[in-house]
C-alpha cells in the first residue's frame, strides 16, 4: 500500500533514538534547573508573598 508512493524515504532507528535522547536531554536540563532555583530561593521571601 505505502510502496505505491512516488516519494519515500527510509528513516532509521537511529533517528528515533536521537530525538528521544534530545527530549530527555531537554527535560533534564529544564528540572534542574527549577530544583536549583528552588533551592536556593529563600523561604522568607516565599512565605511573604503569598
Amino acid at each position: 500500500m505505502l510502496e505505491d508512493f512516488a516519494y519515500r524515504i527510509d528513516i532509521g532507528w537511529e533517528i528515533f533514538i536521537g530525538a528521544g535522547a534530545i527530549a530527555l536531554f531537554i527535560a533534564l536540563i529544564t528540572i534542574s534547573y527549577q530544583s536549583i532555583g528552588a533551592a536556593l530561593m529563600q523561604p522568607l521571601k516565599s512565605l511573604r508573598t503569598e
